[in-house]
């Protein structure tokens, strides 16, 4: 398993860079850019100018989804009749209305086309078993966490759990209950997790979670809190209910802290990451069902 201290695959190319751009500063952009075109077409009349208008389009379109495409292109409609006076009669040539008809066409195709790579983007990012992070998200989102608390000196905290004697009901129940026991595990751990929290599901019953500006305190006591939970739940796997204790995990802990009073001194997600899988092996060993701080 790598996990980056690095920003690499972060940019995702000229879509993530416009997706990034916030929305008053888009908004200003693509108003600006209609107007400038609209400039240029009233002053020339000049059909490569008029094709400009395509531009800002499809940035909102990108930017603001479907509405966003919409609106540009009504408002790119709009300033096309007032540069070209004579349309303001209704006196269409065929090229005009071609021209309007891909106005629209175009904000809402970009529109679609974002959308699509939106989801593309978010089933590439995820976990398909229980929509967690996958361990490619999570290094992006570890290589961040880890820049800010560098840069800030912020505390955080990763936490490394597996889900106890999973071979086992595997070998008696089969592997179908098997999954769904990890998937209860993974919507467990998300459903407790604080907002900030990155979890990842990196093997078939291995989790990893970094919390941000998370002391080890506060790291510990979530850990439990997951740990308690799941121990709780009454699961479901493969048609089979069983009781409250029929699942539990083991975790281990390490925390990076501000001051390196405590923890792991060196800020790298590989250092924690280490020292937080020992940490679980120390669980697994004294029992199972445990947290142990590294």
């Amino acid at each position: 398993m790598r996990l980056t201290s690095t920003g690499r695959n972060e940019s995702g190319g000229l879509y993530a860079a416009v997706r990034r751009v916030p929305e008053p500063w888009a908004l200003a952009a693509s108003t600006a850019a209609l107007f400038a075109i609209f400039r240029l077409d009233h002053a020339t009349g000049s059909t490569p100018f008029q094709h400009l208008y395509y531009l800002p389009i499809i940035f909102a379109g990108i930017r603001f989804g479907a509405r966003g495409g919409a609106a540009a292109a009504v408002v790119a409609t709009m300033l096309y009749h007032l540069a070209n006076p004579a349309l303001l009669t209704y006196r269409y040539e065929q090229s005009d209305a071609i021209v309007i008809a891909l106005f629209v066409t175009a904000g809402l195709m970009a529109a679609k086309l974002a959308g699509d790579a939106e989801r593309l983007r978010g089933l590439a990012m995820t976990d398909d078993l229980t929509g967690l992070h996958n361990l490619r998200s999570f290094e992006v989102e570890l290589a961040r966490i880890v820049r800010a608390a560098s840069e800030s000196g912020a505390p955080f905290a990763m936490m490394v759990l597996d889900v106890d004697r999973l071979k086992a009901i595997n070998d008696r129940h089969g592997h179908l209950a098997g999954a769904e026991a990890v998937r209860l595990v993974g919507h467990i751990l998300a459903a407790r997790l604080p907002p900030d929290a990155i979890a990842c599901r990196y093997g078939g019953d291995e989790f990893v979670v970094a919390m941000p500006d998370c002391t080890m305190a506060r790291a510990n006591a979530i850990a439990d809190t997951v740990r308690r939970a799941v121990h709780a739940a009454v699961p479901e796997l493969a048609g089979i209910r069983f009781p409250a204790g029929t699942l539990s995990i083991s975790a281990g802990v390490a925390c990076r802290s501000g001051d390196g009073a405590d923890g792991v001194l060196d800020v790298s997600g590989e250092a924690l990451f280490r020292a937080a899988d020992m940490a679980l092996y120390r669980a697994k060993a004294e029992g199972r069902n445990h947290v142990v701080i590294a």
